[in-house]
Formats: C-alpha cells, sequence, structure tokens
C-alpha cells in the first residue's frame, strides 16, 4: 500500500510547484482525456444527464445521513440549498410546460430532499447553523442570474417567459455552488460528509459539462442550432464548463485528501 501512496504524493508535489498556466493546462489535458475516456465506454450520452442527477441525489442522501446521524448542520451553506431549490423548482416548471420526461422525476426527488435539508437547518439545527460563515449574500449571486436570462435566452417557440425561465436556471446551477464554497474558504476545515456532498456535486456538474460537450461533438455542431441563434448556445456551454471548474481546484484536495488517508479536508488559502 505504501508504494502508491508515495506515487501520488510525487505527483501531488510535482504539480503543486508548477506555475497557474501549467495547473491550468494540465487540467484542460485531463478533461480532454476524461471526455475521451466517456465517449469510449458512454454509447448513449443522455445516460451522462442521468447519472449527473443520480450523483447530485447522493450527495444530498450524503448530507441527510449527516444531519440525522451527527445533529449538527455545521459547515454547510444554508444559502446554497436555497438556491439549489429555486433552480431545481424552475427546471421543474419548465420541465413540465416544455419537455416532461425521466429528468423531471429525477428534479422531483432533488427537489424534495433538498427541501427537507432546508428544513432541518433552519428549524431543526439551527443553533449549529454557521451563519457567521455562510456570508455571501444571495442576490449576489441570484440577480446577476435574472439580469443575464433577460438579455440572453433561447430562440425557441416556446413562450417568452419560459424561454428566461430556462436561462436562469442554466445561470443559476452554474453558481448556487458559490455560497457553499465561501463557508469552506471561511472555515478551512471541511469535515468528511461535508466534503462528500461538494464533491459529488463536482462530479455531477462534469458529467453534465459531459453530456452537453459530447452531444455538440456527435451532433457535429447541429444541437448548437436545435438550441437556437445567437449567444444563447454559447451561453450554454459556457455555463456547462464555468460551474465544472468552479469546483475543480476542490475536488484535487479531495482527491488528494482521500489518497492521503486523511479525514477531514484541510484547504490552503486561496483555494475556494
Amino acid at each position: 500500500m505504501r508504494p502508491p501512496k508515495r506515487t501520488i504524493n510525487i505527483i501531488t508535489s510535482w504539480v503543486r510547484r508548477q506555475p497557474p498556466k501549467v495547473k491550468a493546462f494540465l487540467a484542460v489535458v485531463s478533461g480532454m482525456l476524461a471526455l475521451v475516456l466517456l465517449r469510449a465506454i458512454v454509447h448513449d450520452h443522455d445516460n451522462l444527464f442521468v447519472a449527473a442527477e443520480a450523483v447530485h441525489s447522493l450527495g444530498i442522501s450524503v448530507l441527510i445521513y449527516k444531519l440525522m446521524k451527527e445533529k449538527t448542520c455545521a459547515g454547510l451553506s444554508l444559502k446554497t440549498q436555497e438556491l439549489t431549490a429555486i433552480f431545481l423548482a424552475v427546471r421543474l416548471y419548465c420541465s413540465f410546460v416544455m419537455e416532461y420526461d425521466i429528468h423531471t422525476l429525477l428534479d422531483l426527488a432533488t427537489l424534495a430532499t433538498t427541501l427537507w435539508v432546508i428544513f432541518m437547518i433552519r428549524f431543526k439545527l439551527k443553533s449549529s447553523y454557521m451563519e457567521d460563515k455562510d456570508n455571501l449574500p444571495m442576490y449576489y449571486v441570484a440577480v446577476p442570474c435574472v439580469i443575464l436570462a433577460l438579455v440572453i435566452h433561447p430562440s425557441t417557440s416556446h413562450h417568452i417567459i419560459n424561454r428566461i425561465f430556462w436561462a436562469f436556471v442554466v445561470y443559476l446551477e452554474a453558481v448556487s455552488v458559490l455560497p457553499q464554497l465561501r463557508v469552506m474558504q471561511n472555515t478551512k476545515i471541511v469535515e468528511p460528509f461535508t466534503a462528500h456532498y461538494v464533491f459529488a456535486l463536482g462530479v455531477a456538474r462534469f458529467l453534465s459539462c459531459a453530456h452537453w460537450v459530447l452531444q455538440v461533438l456527435d451532433s457535429r455542431g447541429h444541437l448548437l442550432t436545435a438550441l437556437g441563434y445567437g449567444l444563447w448556445p454559447s451561453m450554454v456551454l459556457i455555463s456547462e464548463i464555468v460551474q465544472t471548474f468552479i469546483l475543480a481546484d476542490f475536488c484535487y484536495y479531495y482527491i488528494k485528501s482521500v489518497f492521503g488517508g486523511q479525514l477531514v479536508l484541510r484547504l490552503p488559502s486561496g483555494v475556494v
């Protein structure tokens, strides 16, 4: 067991010593290799989106276990949970009026569990909620998404309100995790269950991003045309990529911590 750990430590130490441009290049190469692998082993790329929803639900399940077992919500961001509930609720509405499918049922299950987590944090476990650490105002996250949705939204045949809602969901999902990252930035120490949850979000976001990128590649760009014209198709892809890279740094330290046998994740300054 020790030789693999030493190898991993050597690799992570080498990566840490590299300048930011090299780290960014390595991240891009790693992402491309992962996409190539997924394209080879997953024939129906819609399964990636389903898998993303399933991993998100798994992350919520980890939170539920934490809240029920440890009777504490320390380290969790109520604001991220509320933002998540907002975009899931709006996406459910869009699914019902635009494209009812299996994703609708998955979103419904995820929304129900997210609302339960919010209830526990707000009422049952309020005494352990770290409100002073959860200090990123929600309007800093939500208002720019509303403005962007009003300006850049799909050009499909659906009603204008539904198209704006759809765009709002895409933008808000991309940045809804920011309050949770702020909490971890303020505490610097992330206990296991919270780390598992955030890592699950990172994996879910990557699978969702992979789904869109591979769909575009397989359709040779026709999917972008189907989404409409103007800036909207590009904004969909950019939003998917942004929400993946927001959590990339945390996922790197999570994997390093797991291989290092550390139960508690300690984040260096400036990581999130």
